[in-house]
């Protein structure tokens, strides 16, 4: 079927819920989904294509035909929906690879025996420690035993390698015995792997324990050097259980779900926590997920598809932001769990701080993604909240207003793109409009020639033909207020924004016409706002002191006989500075365009006076045997 007969089928559906399928000419299943009114949500699809993102676009070109399911209630299509697509796993849903396995701790059954992470459990002789159902937590339960009883992680085998090399960092910062370096006897070494493995086997607690029962015995056996040896495990068990409990939740059960996006592609970030304690972090990077997805249905769309590979179902479920249908999801939550499941959304206290976490996590792996850092994309996360703005803004403009006195009036433009310097889109501009100090009608008189050139330009998508996310004005409400109405005139709807400073020129807070916004709590969109600040400010004085020494130089050449500011400002841009127009012989200037040869001849005794003129070395002078060098 063609869109227009697809359109006509969608319009005889009835406004009642259901799933609707989508299907290809192969008659495979590429999209299910699930509406309160059939006939309205299946007949957008092949209506407008404007309001649709990329993604829905080429699912809809893909589409022969479609059938649907009639429901009872939205709540009974959704059931069916995430059931249908567990089933089918469609190309065009969202879908996310559940790759959880058993996870192993292997111990090896050789003299020197070694600790490692394992995804299979191998008929090797060696000892495996385990299922875990969550690798991260076997993978960091691993690191905390080699490093609290100092067991290599290093590919050495021992004896082999013993005496055979200088220990490497981690003996220094005391995390490694450091049997490499011949000095720890087998017996010493036993023990430790013994500790690690009860470590693993029982907890920090019950090795706690163990562990201080045979400190006092070797204490009474005085075999102090023993006993000396397990105090410093017992310590080092007690600090990396202290510092385990700063990632612990009031609530002794629940999943913290966030979300980043950057252009179009999302990471969903999972923390799992079980006894107050964090057991699993999960992470999910879907390509493609739309530019333009609203991130409510995107997490909606994340919920289903991730709940559906999990058997336990938290109480409580803490989300950066509501979701799409939120009050269908819990009920479908707790039908599943079999009791009742809420979602949160805490604003401040230990909870947010948790939430931040997760965010990070997503963060960091949406920037490795895509070469950024982590970091990065939490500041434009965390600005973008601040400002109401539905998503990071990518490219941000900055512009900052420069002169002295009304002198050398010139404006710089900065583009930050992901939160970085992005340099290749750096603009300068010289104020032409008018003379004199005005920094209000210099940042208007800007703004309208930045626009000006983008609808020139528009359809390169490049430079001056892309559109900020959002623009940051170094300045108050007076800079907002003058460009406000170049956006008007336009008829673009950007984000404006002043930066502004106190008395001693350091950021302070953000403002539009109506408003300021205090941007110090905010730690990261705080040195973010605060970079993008000093950049500005750095090219704008910079572009100023340029232009304010090639003034100074056109000066000195303009006295010249002949040469106008138009011939300076040839001359040093063909020469580049005044020491190279003095050396310069009269066939190198006349190189230069508009050059005339009396104009090169006057240039040349200009910076010539001093030589000897009469050809008999007695010292004759021209002006009168003056030595006037004043301008070389």
């Amino acid at each position: 079927m063609d869109r227009q007969e697809l359109r006509e089928k969608a319009m005889k559906l009835p406004l009642t819920p259901g799933v609707y399928i989508m299907k290809n000419k192969k008659d495979e299943i590429i999209y299910i989904g699930k509406a309160k009114a059939l006939k309205n949500r299946v007949s957008q699809y092949f209506g407008s294509q404007k309001s649709h993102t990329e993604k829905v676009r080429q699912m809809v070109c893909n589409v022969d035909h479609f059938d649907y399911i009639l429901c009872s209630s939205e709540f009974e299509a959704l059931v069916l929906e995430c059931s249908l697509i567990k089933q089918h796993k469609p190309k065009y849903n969202i879908l996310l690879k559940d790759d959880k396995g058993y996870s192993y701790i292997r111990v090896t059954n050789d003299k020197w025996r070694r600790l490692s992470f394992s995804m299979q459990k191998a008929d090797d002789g060696a000892e495996y420690l385990g299922p875990y159902m969550s690798a991260w937590y076997a993978r960091n339960a691993v690191d905390c035993a080699l490093k609290v009883f100092g067991l290599p992680d290093c590919n050495k085998s021992f004896p082999r390698d013993c005496g055979k090399g200088r220990p490497c960092l981690n003996y220094y910062i005391k995390q490694c015995c450091a049997p490499c370096s011949g000095k720890v006897s087998l017996k010493d070494y036993s023990e430790r792997v013994d500790s690690a493995v009860e470590f693993l086997k029982k907890g920090d607690s019950d090795s706690v324990r163990i562990m201080t029962e045979q400190m006092n015995a070797a204490a009474e056996n005085l075999d102090f050097e023993l006993a000396a040896r397990l105090r410093d495990r017992i310590s080092a068990v007690k600090k990396i259980t202290e510092k385990q409990q700063v990632v612990a939740a009031n609530i002794p059960e629940q999943d913290i779900i966030c979300m980043m996006t950057e252009g179009s592609d999302a990471s969903f970030a999972v923390l799992r926590f079980n006894g107050g304690r964090l057991y699993d972090k999960e992470d999910f990077l879907i390509k493609d997920i739309g530019k333009d997805a609203e991130p409510a249905f995107a997490r909606a769309e994340f919920l289903k598809r991730y709940y559906t590979m999990r058997e336990n179902i938290p109480p409580v479920i803490t989300i950066d932001e509501c979701p799409e249908d939120e009050e269908l999801l819990i009920g479908w939550l707790s039908e599943l769990r079999g009791r009742k499941v809420r979602f949160v959304y805490p604003k401040k206290g230990e909870q947010q701080k948790i939430l931040d976490m997760c965010r990070r996590n997503a963060a960091e792996r949406l920037a490795q993604s895509r070469g950024h850092l982590g970091h990065e994309l939490s500041a434009l996360d965390e600005l973008a909240g601040l400002l109401g703005l539905s998503s990071p803004p990518e490219f941000i403009e900055s512009y900052d207003i420069s002169n002295l006195m009304g002198c050398e009036n010139v404006a710089g433009m900065v583009v930050f793109r992901n939160g970085r310097p992005y340099k290749s889109s750096y603009r300068r501009f010289a104020i032409k409009g008018f003379a004199g100090q005005d920094d209000y009608a210099s940042m208007n008189e800007v703004l309208t020639r930045r626009f000006e050139e983008y609808f020139k330009n528009k359809d390169s998508n490049e430079g001056f033909g892309r559109l900020p996310d959002l623009i940051l004005l170094d300045g108050g409400k007076g800079q907002v207020s003058a460009v406000r109405p170049v956006l008007l005139k336009f008829g673009l709807d950007i984000p404006l924004f002043g930066m502004v400073k106190d008395g001693k020129h350091r950021t302070r807070a953000i403002t539009d016409e109506g408003r300021e916004i205090s941007i110090t709590s905010k730690r990261q969109a705080f040195t973010l706002v605060s970079t993008i600040q000093d950049e500005v400010h750095r090219f704008a004085i910079g572009y100023h002191r340029t232009a304010r020494k090639k003034r100074s130089l056109s000066s000195a050449l303009t006295d010249i006989e002949g040469i106008g500011p138009e011939r300076a400002k040839a001359l040093l841009s063909y020469f580049k500075t005044i020491k190279r127009i003095q050396e310069a012989e009269t066939e190198e200037l006349l190189q230069v365009n508009s050059m005339t040869r009396p104009a090169a001849e006057a240039v040349y005794r200009h910076f010539h006076r001093t030589e000897n003129v009469s050809g008999d070395g007695g010292g004759e002078y021209e002006n009168g045997g003056k030595n006037d060098n004043e301008n070389s």
